[in-house]
């Protein structure tokens, strides 16, 4: 399974806009990060996890040709607002794109793209199958997903394990009862928003204490700010066998 790094910026992006500090005027193609977002590939089946504002850009760059699915974290629209994007490919496959979030994200894609499920529909609009999850593992196209529930601030999201890949975003606490389903994870991407604490993110601190506890073989910081510092300067402070992500970050697993 080949895992890409569509985005590694947290709700901003990087460059933020009108901003000179030195990460956001860094020359580094390291240093200039979409909303995070991951594309996982296994033979002909292509998902997404989360699709932001920069998902048309993101499927332009990774030269993608089929989508067999999306599926959501949460609600928050740097994870969303993407969606109509997807248009590309029901015209291309001539079939509903499956969507799998819970029912509270449901709630929210159909007051954000109220148009997408309004019984009188405008031609060429998005065409989505909506697909129901909770904390009850489930499969697509063979591939099996095991859902983790992270709290982010109040929020709870969806994190997901995938074999021996794990993909944490947007959270800054997570259960014992289910950070227990993260052991055993060989390859772990988890958030670290920057060097402070912050509300709802994880922190660089905390994102290593996770990663010291679930001790997996490697892992990758995403959903990263320009207030954590410049990829070459941070990289240098990590522990062995954790880098920061990347955008265009491919890996196997």
């Amino acid at each position: 399974m080949k895992i890409r790094m569509l985005g590694t910026g947290t709700s901003q992006g990087v460059p933020v806009i009108a901003c000179d500090c030195e990460v956001c005027t860094s020359t580094d193609s390291r240093d200039k990060r979409l909303r995070s977002s991951i594309q996982i590939s296994e033979g002909d089946t292509n998902i997404v996890i989360d699709t932001g504002p920069d998902f048309r850009q993101q499927m332009l760059a990774s030269g993608i040709k089929n989508l067999d699915a999306v599926v959501f974290t949460h609600e928050h629209k740097d994870h969303i607002a993407g969606l109509d994007d997807i248009r590309a490919f029901n015209f291309r496959q001539k079939k509903d794109m499956d969507v799998y979030a819970t029912e509270r994200v449901q709630e929210a894609l159909k007051r954000e793209f109220h148009y997408v499920f309004a019984p009188i529909r405008y031609p060429g609009i998005p065409q989505i199958a909506l697909k129901t999850i909770d904390l009850t593992p489930f499969e697509i196209n063979g591939i099996e997903f095991i859902p983790i529930e992270v709290m982010h601030h109040k929020l709870p999201v969806m994190a997901f394990r995938i074999g021996d890949f794990a993909y944490v975003t947007d959270a800054n606490s997570i259960a014992s009862a289910e950070l227990n389903k993260l052991r055993g994870v060989k390859t772990l991407v988890i958030n670290a928003l920057r060097k402070e604490t912050h509300i709802s993110h994880f922190n660089l601190e905390e994102a290593l204490e996770i990663i010291s506890i679930i001790k997996p073989e490697r892992a990758y910081l995403t959903h990263i700010s320009h207030l954590l510092g410049k990829h070459e300067d941070i990289s240098k402070e990590l522990p062995e066998g954790v880098e920061l992500a990347y955008d265009g970050l491919e890996f196997t697993v």
